[in-house]
């Protein structure tokens, strides 16, 4: 009686592994739809219609995944793949308009003005940030946030 009982047993057993382990393949297959986040560095380049002045950016994807997705991909709807800056037609100008006297929001389309005003934007309301932690006569004082350069040659780097 104890071997029948050893037999179904281990039948249970042999059928839920089974089972877990077609699941996990099944559910692990990738789709169209999948997000594909890239990890590690990108590298941010002039589009082919500029001729580049300064090299292009190895810009550091993983050490910003604390931050929202949306900070940066600002239209990105939240279930399409994110498409990069020049092919969204978001900012796909090669070419900075005219500039209209007293007008300080500058053009956004064009590309180098985006990513210059995102990063380095960023990295100086970070630095502000800390700063204003610094000098704060604050008795527990948060940790100060790692920031990013603000420099033309820490990012476009030989």
């Amino acid at each position: 009686m104890q071997k029948k009982g050893f037999k179904i047993m281990w039948l249970m057993v042999t059928a839920m592994i089974v089972c877990f382990l077609t699941a996990g393949a099944i559910s692990g297959k990738e789709t169209k739809d999948d997000m594909c986040i890239p990890m590690g560095k990108i590298e941010l380049t002039a589009p082919d219609s500029v001729k580049a002045i300064r090299p292009s950016v190895q810009f550091p994807h993983s050490s910003h995944f604390d931050y929202s997705c949306k900070q940066c991909h600002h239209t990105w709807d939240g279930s399409e793949q994110i498409q990069g800056c020049m092919t969204s037609g978001c900012h796909d100008l090669d070419k900075a308009s005219q500039k209209v006297k007293g007008d300080k929001s500058g053009d956004m389309q064009y590309f180098k003005n985006a990513y210059h005003s995102q990063c380095i934007g960023c990295h100086k309301t970070i630095k502000a940030k800390n700063k204003e932690i610094e000098l704060s006569v604050s008795v527990t004082k948060p940790k100060l946030m790692k920031t990013g350069p603000t420099g033309c040659v820490v990012c476009h780097a030989e």
